[in-house]
């Protein structure tokens, strides 16, 4: 439990859009409902939309489907 508790506020410190200071638990959340391609997470929750234009998050945003993916 403790665990769980644990990830879940580092999900919500954790950037993962530098940018737009958009938290892992955003990106998690547009993938449980639905986001399936780094294009549909970036268009739920505007990540890559920043000043790097998603140079540095979507490598993140990838690793993060791809868990994220291979929980269902």
């Amino acid at each position: 439990m403790e665990q769980n508790i644990n990830s879940e506020i580092m999900d919500k410190l954790t950037k993962v859009c530098l940018c737009k200071a958009i938290p892992r638990s955003v990106i998690k959340k547009a993938i449980k409902n639905g986001a399936r391609t780094v294009e549909e997470v970036q268009r739920a929750t505007g990540a890559g939309s920043g000043g790097c234009k998603g140079r540095r998050c979507t490598p993140k945003i990838e690793e993060l489907l791809k868990q994220e993916l291979d929980k269902e």
